[in-house]
């Protein structure tokens, strides 16, 4: 059985963000791992070049989108210091699934710790949810947090290998 060293964490900053953060470092903390967040920006001015107007604003949109989910980032991980003080969070950019299964091959995750919420309305029907994406597609273990599932407060009360079982 592979020793679960490095947990990717990627996040969108919506509702259970603080819920999926409080779940994947207390399995990283169980298992000694080192855990990462990270979060794709999808590039507007890419979607945009489809189109026959470029209006130079979409570069500057980009820009600010960047900066602010740098600002969320940071606040996602002052909130965690007591939590986590070592942890690192990366703000990327390109194809959210494409993002978070690149990220994970290239930095050799052993385990990728995901909401299975994000993706609504036509965006999900178009595109799938970016869990599902991302679970047909990566080379490691992943392990997906439902926070709709149950009552709030998941626990780990039990070590971590007896739980959770290899498909």
């Amino acid at each position: 059985m592979t020793t679960i060293q490095q947990i990717a964490i990627p996040v969108d900053f919506h509702q259970h963000t603080d819920e999926l953060a409080a779940f994947a470092l207390g399995i990283a903390g169980k298992l000694g791992a080192r855990p990462t967040f990270i979060h794709v920006v999808e590039n507007i001015a890419t979607v945009a070049s489809y189109s026959d107007l470029y209006p130079a604003t979409f570069l500057e949109i980009d820009e600010e989108i960047h900066g602010y989910a740098k600002k969320m980032m940071a606040a996602l991980l002052e909130k965690n210091k007591p939590a986590c003080p070592d942890c690192e969070g990366l703000v990327l950019r390109g194809d959210v699934a494409d993002g978070i299964v690149e990220y994970a091959a290239k930095q050799a995750v052993d385990l990728i710790i995901m909401g299975t919420h994000g993706a609504k309305g036509i965006e999900k029907i178009l595109l799938g949810s970016v869990a599902e994406r991302v679970l047909k597609r990566a080379s490691c273990p992943i392990l997906l947090f439902n926070p709709y599932k149950g009552e709030r407060g998941y626990q780990i009360s039990s070590p971590i290998n007896a739980s959770v079982q290899p498909v």
